[in-house]
């Protein structure tokens, strides 16, 4: 008897598992998921994805029992479990989907091709989103990504044999001496949950979604939320766009006028689908973004203005800007926030504190329940201006609040320390004199901390300083080389944007 050993990794689930159908139908199936020390321990990994990914574990082992098979979980490094495996097990081939992760999990996947061409095992990777692996040129990505979403889902088997194995524990946070879970609102993990969440989106909550996604106070509500079960495979995104464009499809029978809206909101929202794979596929591209300044002509800049102390206050929503540090403690205690809201706090650290987008990156990874690397660090780069894209996008956090929160709802929930302060001054609470601070409960300095930067002068410094490393020729040579090699070719958004948010704003809110 020989065996399809699939390995599971940022794909938890059942349905439109290429790789799971691919090995099924060659013979019985050792489904298998590796818990590896070196990447639950690095400085980009933290408890509540474990958490999150354990829930998904706990769904996908009671799925494929149900099939015959339950999954299998090992700890260990990848190289030392295969090789476990496949000297007490007769593995004829091992399956698994291509992935676009961390430098670690690309140096773990080159590992184990090497170690399956030295031991003489097929090792199959098959695509499972619109990430194109050894893309010759942008300009075929759009006809690719295409033909991948419209392509029929992959069917889950029918029954596995079931295999005379150990499946292991399912380890917790506790077992694998991983940092306690800060999180006290949990998203519900696993396949279903993400079917549902789903089904809920496009049915219910999708009607408004091109207005609700920009503010806090209606993102939650408003957005998919389905970034989560994207980033950890609990759901494929071409389940979400063909789901999409079915929904898009009954809704055009209805002229009325809020059936239009309606799929307006939903065109809105597949056009973000496409961005999804579009900044993957950079990194699938360099995986250098990671670590380095995609435009190197900006190296330096920020450096030597390494503050700890500021990213201290940054990271514990303690900046004294009320609606920055309420975004900082909403994401910390949730683990989700609206793309707008995420721009802004790299904004903040990247120009008002000036610093470096690299450690913010990690301190934000290990926050977001969605870390997905190739969105995050694309973005962080975009955000902090190193990507070489021609618009700086500044945000003034005062500016975002009033036109977010005008009333300070959001602000009062997540910093209560200004639950009194008056509508007037809740945006700018170092404003209110001192008798008004008494009346409030809040001095200024004492319950909550002044400004730690001025924001008028940084966003000059900024400007300044990024201005002149744009005025150097080798600048613009560098951007225009980064454009060709990873800017988007020929797809535009069906709608033009509203006027108050850019179009790469919006391109991410899942």
């Amino acid at each position: 008897m020989c065996i399809q050993l699939v390995w599971f990794k940022r794909d938890l689930r059942l349905h439109d598992h290429p790789a799971l159908s691919a090995a099924a139908a060659r013979g019985p199936v050792l489904p298998l998921y590796i818990v590896e020390p070196s990447l639950i321990h690095a400085p980009d990994f933290s408890a509540r994805h474990w958490t999150f990914i354990r829930g998904c574990l706990i769904e996908l082992r009671a799925n494929l029992a149900r099939l015959g098979q339950p999954l299998v979980v090992r700890v260990g490094e990848a190289v030392e479990v295969l090789e476990h495996l496949v000297s007490t097990w007769p593995i004829e081939a091992i399956w698994a989907h291509e992935e676009t992760g961390n430098l670690l999990s690309y140096a773990r996947d080159r590992a184990v091709r090497r170690w399956a061409r030295a031991r003489g095992i097929p090792f199959h990777e098959l695509p499972q989103n619109g990430v194109v692996r050894r893309l010759p040129s942008r300009d075929e990505w759009q006809a690719r990504w295409e033909e991948r979403m419209a392509a029929s889902q992959a069917r889950p088997p029918s029954a596995l044999p079931p295999l005379a194995i150990d499946p292991g524990s399912i380890p917790t946070p506790d077992e694998l001496s991983l940092p306690p879970d800060t999180l006290s609102e949990h998203q519900p993990a696993g396949e279903t949950a993400a079917l549902q969440v789903l089904a809920d989106f496009l049915r219910r909550r999708s009607q408004h979604y091109h207005r609700a996604l920009s503010s806090p106070l209606t993102a939650w509500e408003g957005c998919s939320r389905l970034s989560a079960y994207l980033a950890w495979g609990a759901l494929s995104i071409r389940t979400v766009v063909q789901a999409t464009r079915h929904r898009i499809a009954e809704l055009a029978f209805d002229p009325s006028p809020a059936t239009r809206s309606w799929v307006r909101a939903l065109n809105a929202f597949e056009s973000r689908l496409h961005w999804h794979c579009h900044f993957i596929q950079k990194l699938e591209d360099e995986p250098e973004i990671e670590v380095r300044n995609l435009v190197r002509a900006y190296d330096g800049m920020r450096e030597e203005n390494h503050r700890p102390d500021l990213l201290v206050a940054w990271a514990g929503g303690r900046t004294g800007y009320p609606f920055v540090d309420a975004c900082m403690r909403a994401l910390t205690t949730t683990g989700w926030l609206n793309f707008r809201m995420r721009a802004m706090l790299v904004s903040f650290v990247a120009y008002d504190l000036w610093q470096h987008w690299r450690e913010p990156a990690l301190i934000l990874a290990r926050r977001w329940i969605d870390y997905e690397p190739g969105i995050h660090y694309s973005q962080m780069q975009m955000q902090a201006g190193t990507s070489g894209n021609r618009t700086i996008r500044i945000y003034n956090p005062v500016k975002q609040g009033i036109d977010h929160d005008p009333e300070g709802i959001f602000i009062r929930r997540w910093v209560p320390e200004l639950a009194h302060v008056p509508t007037p001054y809740i945006h700018t609470p170092w404003l209110l004199d001192r008798h008004g601070q008494e009346r409030a409960g809040c001095r200024i300095g004492r319950d909550y901390p002044a400004p730690i930067v001025d924001h008028e002068a940084a966003y000059r410094r900024a400007r300044a300083v990024i201005a002149a490393v744009r005025a150097r020729p080798e600048t613009a040579q560098e951007a225009a080389a980064v454009h060709q090699r990873h800017g988007s070719r020929t797809w535009r958004p069906q709608r033009r944007p509203s006027k108050t948010v850019s179009s790469r704003q919006l391109r991410l809110d899942l």
